[in-house]
This record gives structure tokens, C-alpha cells and sequence, in this order.
């Protein structure tokens, strides 16, 4: 992806370190396997920026994020479209079992759209059923269900799986198989028969090439994230080189993370889908103060860079062992990124 778009001026690393703060935040619900979630955050110039690859995440991958956050706190952020000042956002529902359903979407105000997660190791398809059935009955009619199966299944296991759950009228399924290839076929087993759409997520975010998805017929639509993929810039230039259209979505962030995600969303020529950046209200505390957390209100959030509130660094710092650990990690990434 480096020769998408230019670069951002990468800060010296004893300026990142002095700017960095790192916080760890409980989870509401595991998250990918997480409860606690660690992020690093600077204040850039033009603002508050967020780093926050998964831990397990090598420093070639961690050092898109980096870019990400050093593009957003120290650049100018691309122009939004005319009149674009919120977005429409969907609630996020992790693998819980069907009866804590109503709970979680309870935390989601006036979000019309829901995207549950299938496909958990260690669960069935009559678990996915069940909750997919109950976020349905619970957005009635007029809502819109998406699943995310986060690559977990083949093709068969994804084509059983996906008529099994076409009764509940699928706004479209997020990355059902983990290649592109297996993405190909089972859009020709499911897309025509069914009118399923098939998103792609991993296969444009985790790819040297993100591209590839498009160019193999393999997506009617793709998600984009802001921080994986560099930036906000860099994925407006993704998504206009993929010719599809695209969803923002974000990667388990706070509300800073999220803004970013906001302002990729409001640059975007056309945004026909409610966007995954609704996803602080799987945190138990926030960065900002509460009454301008990026949580939705009215199912949407602002476009706007959130204050951060001093107090709620120090309630929420990580400890100094982990915060060294995310020290030595910056290092690394940006002594990748200045190769």
C-alpha cells in the first residue's frame, strides 16, 4: 500500500514519546478475546490522534497504525462533503448468547442498523441463529441486520450458514471467508440466488494489496478502517481506486480513534451505509468527558475532534510496565516507517 498516497512527515520518535499517553480500558463484553483495551494517544498539532494496533499485531502491520495517528494529529484531515457534520452510525453486537441481546442493542440509541458477529470459535450455527434472530425481532421490520463472520468459515460452511440466516433479510454479509478466492465463490453461490451482498474487511485491510478484492469480483461493497489502513487519506484513495462503495468501520477504539473514523466517513463522495464507529459503547469509560463521549445520540455521532479530559488519562493509565511495553513499540514502528 505505500504507493497509494505520499506519506505524512513522521514527528521525531523523542516527540511521539513525550506527547504519548497510554490507557487501558475494561470492555463491556470479550471483544476479540479481549476484556482490557490498550491504546497509545499523542497530541499532535492539529490535535488528538489515537495508536491502537492489537497487541499481537507485528510492527510491519502496527506501522500503518502509526502512520494513521501520526496523520491525523499532524496533518490536515481531507475536506468533508458539503453538509456532512454527522454520520449514521450501527450498533455492534459481540457473540453473546441470544437472551443478552436486548441488553447490549440497549446501550445503541436510535441505531437502525445492527451488525452481529457469527462464527465464534467455540459456538454454533444455532447459536448465530438464535441471535440473529433476537436482533431482528428487536429492530423489527424496518431495521437493517448485517453478520461479520470475521473469515470463520469456508465456502460450504459459509453457504450453509448464510441460508440458514437469509430469512432474517441480510443487509449483506462481512467477510464470510478469509481469501479472496473463497470470496469469489461464494458470491456466485449466494450473491445472484439469494440477493445477499458480500463485504470484504479483512481482505482489504490486512492485504498487500487492497485492490485485489475489486479487481477479482470478489465484494459488491468494502470496509474500510481508518487506522489499519494508513490514514484517512490513504483509504479515501482505497476506496476511489476500488470503485465500490464502502462502509467505515472502526477498529475497537476510543473516542478519538472513532473521530478519525468520522471524518473518513464524511470525506467519502457517497455513504450509503451506517457506519461501524459506534463501537465506545463496548468500553466502560472513555478518554473524554462523558457528555461529548463519540457514543450515538439520535443513531448518529458528530463529525468533530473530541477533547480529551486529563482526569480520565490518569483514572484510565495503563500501568508503567505496559506502558513501557507500548513505548518500546513505538520505537519499533517508527524506526519501521522511517526506512
Amino acid at each position: 500500500m505505500d504507493d497509494i498516497v505520499d506519506d505524512p512527515i513522521l514527528p521525531e520518535l523523542d516527540d511521539l514519546l513525550e506527547r504519548m499517553h497510554v490507557v487501558a480500558i475494561p470492555l463491556n463484553t470479550r471483544f476479540r478475546g479481549q476484556t482490557v483495551r490498550e491504546l497509545a494517544l499523542f497530541e499532535g498539532p492539529r490535535g488528538w490522534t489515537e495508536f491502537s494496533p492489537f497487541p499481537e499485531y507485528g510492527d510491519a502491520e502496527a506501522g500503518t497504525w502509526l502512520r494513521a495517528a501520526v496523520d491525523f494529529g499532524w496533518n490536515e484531515v481531507p475536506a468533508g462533503v458539503a453538509g456532512r457534520t454527522s454520520i449514521r452510525v450501527n450498533a455492534t453486537l459481540p457473540a453473546v448468547a441470544a437472551e443478552q441481546v436486548e441488553g447490549v442493542l440497549a446501550r445503541y440509541d436510535g441505531c437502525r442498523t445492527v451488525k452481529v458477529k457469527v462464527a465464534e470459535r467455540g459456538q454454533t450455527l444455532d447459536d448465530d441463529v438464535a441471535r440473529v434472530r433476537r436482533a431482528r425481532e428487536i429492530v423489527g421490520a424496518e431495521g437493517r441486520v448485517r453478520i461479520d463472520a470475521n473469515g470463520g468459515w469456508n465456502v460450504d460452511e459459509a453457504e450453509h450458514a448464510i441460508r440458514s440466516l437469509a430469512e432474517f433479510d441480510l443487509e449483506y454479509v462481512e467477510q464470510p471467508c478469509a481469501s479472496v478466492e473463497e470470496l469469489v465463490e461464494i458470491r456466485e453461490r449466494v450473491g445472484e440466488s439469494l440477493g445477499i451482498a458480500i463485504a470484504a474487511d479483512e481482505s482489504v485491510r490486512k492485504a498487500e494489496d487492497p485492490i485485489a478484492v475489486a479487481r477479482a469480483g470478489a465484494a459488491d461493497l468494502i470496509v474500510i478502517k481508518a487506522q489499519p489502513l494508513g490514514g484517512v487519506a490513504r483509504a479515501l484513495r482505497i476506496v476511489a481506486e476500488a470503485g465500490l462503495p464502502a462502509v467505515v468501520s472502526s477498529a475497537l477504539e476510543s473516542s478519538v480513534g472513532i473521530a478519525m473514523g468520522a471524518h473518513l466517513a464524511a470525506a467519502l463522495p457517497e455513504l450509503d451505509y451506517d457506519c461501524g464507529l459506534a463501537t465506545v459503547d463496548l468500553f466502560t469509560g472513555d478518554v473524554v468527558p462523558p457528555g461529548e463521549s463519540l457514543v450515538p445520540r439520535g443513531g448518529t455521532i458528530p463529525v468533530e475532534r473530541p477533547r480529551v479530559d486529563p482526569a480520565l488519562l490518569v483514572e484510565h493509565r495503563a500501568t508503567d510496565a505496559r506502558r513501557q511495553w507500548w513505548a518500546d513499540r513505538v520505537t519499533r514502528t517508527h524506526a519501521h516507517l522511517a526506512r
